[in-house]
């Protein structure tokens, strides 16, 4: 049997949905992702546009000298339109791929048995890295170059019977393998349903996306407050976004993922937060929560930041007590500030006195700005009433 064959047939008994084969080649569209860079829309991502990480992007051999193939691999997640919510109450919501315990932790050990079986099928060991969105590589260029799908134009990379729900995963080696085609295909066709659903605008005409608007960028990798023109739209998202995958018709037409899978001793998470609750969370309790999951990436003060956001899009009345206490004890001013902008958003006496009070002994000069506003989001709302 070929080894080509192999590789792809155990990958699938382990739970890969997608496996394909490519050369280390400069990716097709390197120079789209230098215009994108030169343009800023990396945000504050400074890593993205170090030399040496570029360079890597550019000759992907430079992580592995003797790399001969590359094996590309597509892990499945959950589509997020399998979720029912509920609205009778605040909640944040997650997305998708946040569902199953952290994939850096969970493919790896994936990965390492397919090694052992490749090698008890080839009968001798192999050189290789393996890498899961851990190293600066172009993975969904070339996992297009490896057949896996074709980059939509909300940017993610599309099957025609997986959609885009899945995660991807590159194996370098020292085994030299038939390259599997190009998907050439564009199957995106006239549709533009992503672009008209993101509601910050940030998908871009040549299937890049603006990082500075993105909501999956806003509510996990920007470390500071949510720009104050972009908050109202991050709505109940408290940790990414799913809306330009959920509205695509290769994720609709197919049904939901049923192929994933969750590794023994783990299990999913809630897709959806109690977000007044999670106002309390100290530390040690956000760290034990969300210990082996991507969401301990944000940090308490970046995850309570996010609820404070969204209770203060769903101007929910019941949150005041819970955000009033945010307000005036919580150690971190990026939560206070976030509390303070949800409190004018949703108004009231309570929260006006609140605000009035916490100025008063307020000493960070960001969360006083907020007052202020929030103080005068209140006035105009009188004012217009």
């Amino acid at each position: 049997m070929k080894p080509e064959t192999i590789i792809k047939a155990e990958a699938k008994n382990l739970g890969f949905s997608l496996t394909g084969i490519t050369s280390t080649d400069t990716p097709d569209h390197f120079g789209v992702f230098e215009a994108w860079l030169a343009s800023g829309y990396h945000a504050d991502m400074k890593y993205l546009s170090r030399h040496d990480t570029v360079t890597k992007r550019k000759q992907p051999k430079e992580l592995m000298s003797d790399c001969k193939s590359i094996i590309c691999l597509a892990f499945p997640y959950p589509n997020a339109n399998e979720l029912v919510v509920n609205d009778s109450k605040p909640t944040g919501r997650i997305a998708a791929y946040s569902w199953l315990p952290d994939y850096h932790y969970t493919i790896p050990i994936l990965i390492n048995e397919l090694i052992i079986r490749i090698e008890n099928n080839l009968g001798r060991k192999i050189d290789y890295k393996a890498f899961t969105d851990s190293a600066p590589i172009l993975e969904r260029d070339i996992a297009q170059r490896a057949g896996l799908g074709w980059i939509g134009k909300n940017s993610c990379l599309i099957h025609p019977d997986h959609g885009s729900f899945f995660l991807l995963a590159e194996v370098f080696t020292d085994i030299e393998l038939e390259n599997d085609q190009p998907f050439l295909a564009d199957r995106c066709g006239s549709c533009t349903r992503c672009l008209e659903a993101c509601p910050t605008h940030c998908i871009l005409p040549n299937r890049t996306i603006d990082a500075n608007r993105c909501i999956s960028y806003l509510t996990i990798e920007n470390k500071g407050p949510i720009p104050r023109d972009l908050r109202k739209y991050t709505g109940n998202w408290v940790f990414g976004c799913d809306i330009c995958q959920m509205v695509c018709p290769w994720n609709r037409i197919r049904g939901g993922n049923t192929d994933y899978q969750v590794l023994p001793s783990t299990e999913m998470q809630q897709p959806l937060h109690d977000t007044i609750d999670e106002l309390s969370l100290s530390d040690v309790d956000f760290n034990g929560r969300f210990a082996d999951t991507p969401i301990l990436r944000l940090k308490r003060k970046g995850y309570i930041r996010n609820i404070a956001t969204s209770l203060g899009n769903a101007k929910s009345e019941e949150a005041v007590p819970a955000l009033i206490n945010s307000l005036m004890v919580d150690n971190e001013p990026l939560i206070r500030g976030a509390s303070a902008w949800a409190l004018g958003q949703i108004g009231g006496k309570k929260a006006r006195l609140a605000l009035q009070d916490r100025l008063v002994q307020e000493s960070d000069g960001s969360v006083r700005e907020e007052i202020h506003l929030a103080l005068g989001q209140m006035n105009d709302t009188l004012t217009l009433e």
